[in-house]
């Protein structure tokens, strides 16, 4: 399975495993990763979700292989497998119970989209984080507005459009992350902030992230629409498939310097 779900008493864990293609994203496992937030929050047992992957790297971000396919898929399918990767974001933004990432490799392009949705997330020293989608001739359309949220449009624009790695103390800096801890140290401080929220009151931590949507609105009902459909037509270009088919290669895209 591309995806599980464990529960551990109050604990729900979400876990992203495809280790073999460094936990990347395609259509099925964006389906089961939102499929297995459904479970954990119908659980009522389930008080806190801890979205986690398995093996050295957090996520790759999208699967270029899939990406490839979708790039040559017709704009209604490639529309639809966007818009998925949207609701999926949107989901974990407006779950009622608190989801916190934990970080332990690279996370990079639509990866960093789950890390900023998240409402605490805890990375590794180890970590390195990219967001690099003009690199592929694309554009972070869907996860936008949820960097932008955490970071800042300043930040988001320079690593952007830069597409340049940057550490995990830096990912704290901007605020992409709120710690970033030793490696062997990571799963203690994530208990740790699972804790912490396991002593307050469900219903007000619901309650809580709803205030705080009322309060920024960002992304809204019509951006989540706006980015996909943004993403989707981009996909389809013609330097997204220079892009994709460079970096399965090995060699430079036509377009780059």
């Amino acid at each position: 399975m591309n995806v599980r779900t464990e529960t551990h008493g109050p604990v729900g864990r979400l876990v992203i495993d495809r280790p073999a293609v460094a936990n990347a994203f395609d259509g099925p496992t964006v389906a089961a990763l939102h499929a297995g937030l459904d479970t954990l929050l119908a659980d009522p047992a389930v008080r806190v979700i801890v979205l986690s992957s398995t093996g050295r790297v957090f996520s790759a971000g999208a699967d270029l292989a899939w990406m490839r396919r979708m790039a040559e898929a017709g704009p209604e399918e490639n529309h639809a497998d966007a818009a998925a990767l949207a609701a999926l974001l949107a989901a974990v933004d407006r779950s009622p119970k608190p989801v916190v990432a934990r970080i332990q490799g690279a996370s990079m392009a639509g990866a960093t989209g789950l890390v900023a949705a998240s409402d605490v997330a805890i990375a590794s020293d180890a970590a390195v984080f990219a967001v690099t989608e003009v690199r592929l001739g694309l554009i972070p359309a869907v996860i936008a507005p949820y960097l932008v949220r955490a970071m800042g449009v300043r930040q988001v624009r320079r690593l952007a459009l830069t597409a340049e790695r940057f550490d995990a103390a830096t990912a704290a800096a901007v605020g992409l992350v709120h710690a970033a801890v030793p490696a062997d140290a990571l799963d203690a401080r994530v208990e740790a902030v699972v804790a912490d929220l396991l002593k307050a009151s469900p219903a007000a931590l619901a309650a809580a992230k709803a205030l705080f949507r009322a309060v920024e609105t960002l992304p809204d009902d019509a951006l989540v629409a706006e980015t996909a459909r943004r993403i989707a037509e981009r996909r389809a270009s013609a330097d997204a498939r220079e892009g994709l088919a460079a970096f399965l290669a090995k060699r430079t895209p036509d377009w780059s310097l």
